[in-house]
């Protein structure tokens, strides 16, 4: 009996979908379901294409990863998408507010989200694109579709230090919230915006913190409210800071800085290392599209932000390449409308 109830319930389980089923067949497939990749799913299917948008992680993967109860930087109406208001107490909204205000866009329009769906491949051409994803239990799940459009960020993949210790477990490329840090030695790489709010949320919350950073001093790029505050706790000896150094090796329970003055060890519980992120490259290059040589961006035509690749359009920070601070959500959000527009044309819709 016991064996007949397992196979039973194995036959509840749910299976992955093939190509076969119609689900999976779609006029546009999205990849990356972050504010960029949602505005263009939108657009797309307001002009009346079928839309199926896959993400790795969760929706908008990328905000859910920033540190809790982070500030957002801009006002809310210019992080609204789909004509949708974003409506706050706050003049600028929390993390928190961002992810219900996207949460809630999705909800609207119906979009048909894939999450922790992490695509593979993308292959065929123009008009008959295949694409295979897998799940996180590992089964793969297959997709045709007649057009493309890559989202995907640049936030899942971190620079590399490329020093010895880099891989250890206290280190982290990721800053979510102080209380693990709570009475421990705390070191901060970098000196622009996510190293500057990092530091000053560890020591208000009982971390020792010292900031490390290649630069003179702090990156202009730091927000003007956040740079002097940082820099009256460096000049009071409350944060310490080394300035023109850099981290030349992480031990289990120490830091070796190179500065100015010669090597100095530290002593040490925790890294991290906030010194930015980049697009998948690799990605990109897997399907086709080409890079340009100094900044990693791809080709694309300016205006309708389709690839050198028939089919396939880049969205959002990507289009940038490895200059990631010249597109954010709010210019990066008018994106699916350019495409949208270029959709109208080739496939007669709308």
């Amino acid at each position: 009996m016991p064996d007949l109830l397992a196979a039973e319930e194995l036959e509840t389980l749910p299976k992955a979908k093939t190509l076969g089923d119609p689900e999976m067949s779609c006029d546009v497939i999205v990849i990356g379901a972050g504010p960029t990749g949602l505005a263009c799913a939108i657009e797309a299917q307001k002009i009346g294409l079928k839309v199926i948008v896959l993400d790795k992680g969760c929706l908008v993967n990328s905000l859910f990863h920033y540190p809790a109860g982070m500030l957002f930087f801009t006002t809310p109406e210019l992080l609204e998408i789909g004509d949708i208001p974003f409506t706050t107490a706050n003049q600028k909204p929390t993390r928190e507010e961002a992810l219900e205000y996207y949460r809630k866009c999705a909800e609207h329009y119906e979009l048909d989200v894939r999450q922790y769906e992490w695509v593979k491949t993308v292959m065929g051409e123009d008009g008959k694109f295949s694409i295979t994803a897998t799940d996180r239990a590992g089964r793969p799940h297959d997709y045709k579709t007649r057009k493309v459009i890559v989202s995907t960020g640049y936030y899942d993949l971190a620079n590399q230090l490329g020093i010895p210790g880099e891989d250890l477990p206290k280190v982290s490329h990721y800053y979510g919230e102080p209380h693990p840090y709570y009475d421990s030695d705390v070191l901060v790489i970098g000196g622009k915006n996510s190293a500057a709010i990092a530091a000053l949320d560890l020591w208000r919350h009982g971390a020792r913190v010292t900031v490390v950073y290649r630069g003179s001093q702090l990156h202009h790029h730091v927000k003007y409210w956040i740079k002097p505050d940082l820099e009256n706790r460096i000049k009071n000896g409350e944060i310490e800071a080394y300035f023109n150094s850099s981290v030349q090796e992480i031990g289990v329970d120490h830091a070796v800085i190179d500065t100015p003055r010669g090597p100095i060890r530290l002593k040490n519980d925790f890294v991290l290392a906030m010194i930015g992120y980049h697009p998948d490259y690799d990605f990109l290059r897997s399907m086709g599209i080409e890079l340009s040589e100094e900044q990693c961006r791809p080709v694309c035509d300016p205006v309708s932000l389709e690839s050198n690749v028939p089919g396939i359009y880049v969205a959002g920070v990507i289009v940038a390449g490895s200059r990631t601070n010249e597109i954010f959500i709010e210019n990066g959000r008018f994106h699916g409308r350019q495409i949208a527009d270029d959709l109208k044309l080739k496939l007669g819709c709308g």
